[in-house]
């Protein structure tokens, strides 16, 4: 869910603020990038997914590009091509390289945690909550609902054996 934050522009701008945000406008061209080529070999559920992500990501740079430009940036044009840790030729690898992607983007995004605006710092903080709900949905083992207690089911108890009389 893409939720509109107010990014003030009317603040005095700092360039350190101006540079995350095109480290994050660059992360969101690159996942941009990647999803169009998964979103190709994919098909069904995992399709759908892959499109909710890539239209997400479509608003974030989107909003990106807006704030570069309200505080006297000039957003960077997306490469022609970026490189994949891998190719995501199965759908195993598509759910893997998306799981890369959303951790990427959660990466650029902490950086822009720490700028001096702090409507920045919200806007931050809200695409690396979706950013990271993202990468749990791709993910084929959801976290344990009790981190740090076995995963094992407990041994299922034995019938009980009544004996009767005779």
């Amino acid at each position: 869910m893409n939720v509109p934050v107010n990014v003030s522009a009317n603040v005095a701008t700092d360039p350190g603020d101006v540079e995350k945000l095109r480290k994050a406008l660059a992360a969101e061209h690159a996942a941009l990038f990647a999803y169009g080529l998964i979103g190709a070999r994919t098909s069904g559920r995992l399709r759908e997914r892959i499109t909710s992500a890539f239209d997400a990501h479509r608003a974030r740079r989107d909003q990106l590009r807006s704030y570069i430009t309200a505080r006297g940036g000039r957003p960077a044009e997306p490469d022609a091509s970026y490189a994949l840790p891998f190719f995501p030729g199965n759908a195993t690898l598509a759910v893997k390289l998306a799981v890369h992607l959303e951790t990427g983007v959660t990466a650029a995004y902490l950086e822009l945690a720490a700028a001096r605006d702090a409507s920045l710092r919200r806007y931050a903080a809200l695409a690396m909550q979706e950013a990271v709900t993202r990468s749990y949905t791709f993910r084929p083992d959801q976290p344990a609902a009790f981190p740090g207690r076995p995963v094992a089911a407990p041994p299922t108890p034995s019938p009980v054996q009544v004996q009767t009389g005779g």
